[in-house]
């Protein structure tokens, strides 16, 4: 890489322009890349999400902020469920945007959903988390219907053959997005036989993210919540009087 050039161009409009923060990939970055990264995000006054990121890194990237900038290191928090890391105050729930369920097949979703969750969580967002439901024991997804109609919209992530975003969006009407989860034997292929599922399935509107990205999960629930308040806000009487 050219030393002039710039670790990362981060997009730092992109609130103002999407309504949701940039997040950094983690996986593939060492622990000085994401440090730096911290550090322009928090001289721009911006959270900071790091997805991907293992308990190792994050050690060394915290114990780097605490010897060069304890400032940032007071902000910092690994989550270590959710395989990610954040830097800054996380914003207080906005009610106007309403609950997001994120639901899981089994226990081996939990990474991806937490990922999901905390994503929601950086921008606002409620969330609630519904585990061990797959199709495998219907009668425990049934059990939950009364509950999940609470909810604006669904996350449903599965690994195996990933039925459940499927049974979900055939018997409840709010929006679905079905995250495929590469947990499974033989020929679930890592995730592979769950997205074809998904992608193939008979239930009209489902919406399907990629292999574990629950944070591109996220960010379609986003969207939708705040077309959503956006849409309620327009609707609401002037408060201005009239003439």
């Amino acid at each position: 890489m050219n030393p002039s050039e710039p670790l990362a161009r981060l997009d730092l409009g992109r609130r103002q322009r999407l309504g949701m923060i940039e997040a950094i990939w983690g996986e593939t970055k060492d622990a000085d890349q994401i440090t730096t990264i911290l550090d322009r995000l928090h001289q721009a006054g911006e959270l900071a999400l790091v997805t991907r990121v293992s308990a190792e890194k994050a050690i060394k990237v915290e114990e780097r902020l605490r010897l060069e900038q304890p400032q940032i290191a007071a902000g910092f928090e690994h989550h270590r469920q959710a395989r990610a890391l954040t830097s800054g105050a996380l914003p207080s729930a906005d009610p106007a945007l309403g609950l997001v369920q994120v639901l899981c097949g089994g226990t081996s979703d939990l990474p991806v959903a937490h990922e999901a969750q905390l994503a929601l969580r950086c921008h606002g967002v409620t969330t609630e988390l519904v585990v061990d439901v797959g199709v495998a024991g219907l009668h425990r997804l049934l059990e939950q219907l009364p509950r999940l109609r609470n909810a604006r919209v669904l996350i449903a992530c599965a690994g195996m053959e990933g039925a459940l975003p499927t049974v979900l969006a055939g018997l409840l009407p709010q929006p679905v997005i079905a995250v495929p989860v590469s947990v499974g034997y033989g020929v679930s292929a890592g995730g592979v036989a769950a997205l074809h599922g998904m992608l193939a399935s008979c239930a009209p509107g489902l919406s399907v993210v990629n292999i574990d990205n629950g944070y591109g999960a996220a960010m379609a629930a986003l969207r939708i919540l705040l077309t959503l308040r956006g849409a309620a806000a327009a609707d609401r009487p002037s408060a201005a009087p009239r003439c």
